[in-house]
């Protein structure tokens, strides 16, 4: 089992090196639920009720814009696809990107609505150009969020206005945030503008964090009665990318103030180091029935591992393959696991994967595979 970094601090009188920095705790915030998480190794460094039930609020317009990356993706809408803007959308309540009634307006144009205004009109017109109606987006929504694997969060809407059931937790929205940055970084670049202009109205974005720290890029604010004020925020410092959740806040500036506290604790006492880059061979692996009898394998994506400050030069790598495998293979196969070990203790761990496509040999190399592998 994955060793936490919460569980990993206990360890560090006995791992650190002579010169290394002491890990105070994280700091104490004033919300319901926080969490920080880094962007490379999706490792948590630090968390409070991360797994509670909460409301999101506006947050929940990182899903919807999710899915419409998504649907920009596959070519079902593009940027300057013109969007119909029904009365639903245009009845939309709080937070306005102030579109008119059947008017077209076009998906860049409510994108920026969404993301820097946090309209709940063009949330919705998006996601009645996606899906049709909203409730089928909300579906969509859900769907995203089972891929990614956010088992605690269910969306009922595209805008994050209050539902009975509309619930998240807040390692699932730190681990959104994650996928979004990871997967459109060409679109990630909405979420630090700071202000938007449409039908002559300007809106300045609601995350005074890009004032206040330039290291902070994005995320995404919101804000209801029950929910209280929070904020997804994401910050790159020395080329670490780090994420936090801060939610139930009780007052815009208090969730920047908390969100900030934690973006600083990251920076300050830990680190993220590169292990193993996707794609390079990392040991060999005997295959039957493979031209040669061996195939290279590795990891499928960048094998990172964050660690308190000073700790990294201690982990040292562990292979697991496969006792006996057979071509053909794809390289999506899983043929082993590779674990970052420090201490005696699993910090990082990935599947490996050929890093190609390994085809059946000849005859006679099948033949004799097949024979040989009876007696091993």
């Amino acid at each position: 089992m994955k060793l936490t970094l919460a569980a990993l601090l206990l360890f560090l009188p006995a791992l650190a090196r002579a010169d290394a920095p002491p890990v105070p705790p994280p700091p104490s915030l004033a919300a319901t639920a926080w969490i920080l998480m880094d962007q490379a190794s999706g490792q948590v460094i630090a968390a409070h009720n991360a797994g509670q039930s909460v409301e999101p609020a506006s947050l929940t317009k990182l899903m919807t814009a999710y899915a419409v990356f998504h649907a920009l993706q596959n070519g079902k809408l593009k940027l300057d696809t013109l969007v119909p803007i029904s009365e639903h959308a245009w009845r939309a309540e709080g937070s306005r990107t102030f579109l008119d009634l059947g008017s077209k307006v076009p998906v860049e144009i409510l994108l920026q609505g969404m993301i820097v205004q946090s309209g709940n009109d063009a949330s919705i017109a998006l996601a009645e150009a996606v899906a049709g109606t909203e409730q089928t987006f909300a579906a969509l929504m859900n769907q995203y969020a089972a891929r990614l694997g956010m088992t605690g969060s269910h969306f009922e809407n595209a805008t994050g206005l209050p539902s009975a059931n509309h619930r998240v937790i807040a390692t699932d929205m730190a681990r959104l945030a994650r996928a979004l940055i990871r997967e459109f970084p060409d679109y990630y670049r909405w979420y630090s503008q700071r202000d938007f202009t449409w039908n002559g109205i300007r809106q300045a974005n609601r995350n005074g964090l890009l004032a206040r720290d330039g290291s902070v890029d994005g995320v995404k604010t919101g804000m209801t009665d029950n929910a209280g004020y929070c904020l997804i925020s994401s910050a790159r410092r020395d080329g670490m990318r780090l994420v936090a959740v801060v939610m139930g806040a009780k007052s815009m500036k208090s969730r920047e103030d908390a969100s900030l506290a934690l973006l600083n604790y990251g920076f300050s006492f830990f680190e993220s180091s590169m292990l193993q880059p996707a794609g390079r061979e990392i040991a060999s692996l005997r295959v039957y029935k493979a031209n040669g009898g061996v195939a290279a394998v590795g990891v499928a994506e960048d094998l990172f591992v964050t660690l308190p400050r000073g700790h990294a030069e201690g982990v040292e790598l562990q292979l697991e393959l496969a006792p006996k495998v057979f071509a053909p293979l794809s390289a999506t196969d899983r043929v082993g696991v590779v674990r970052a070990m420090l201490a005696g203790k699993v910090v990082a761990e990935a599947a490996l994967h050929p890093v190609a496509d390994v085809p059946l040999g000849g005859f006679f190399r099948r033949l004799w595979d097949t024979i040989i592998s009876w007696f091993n």
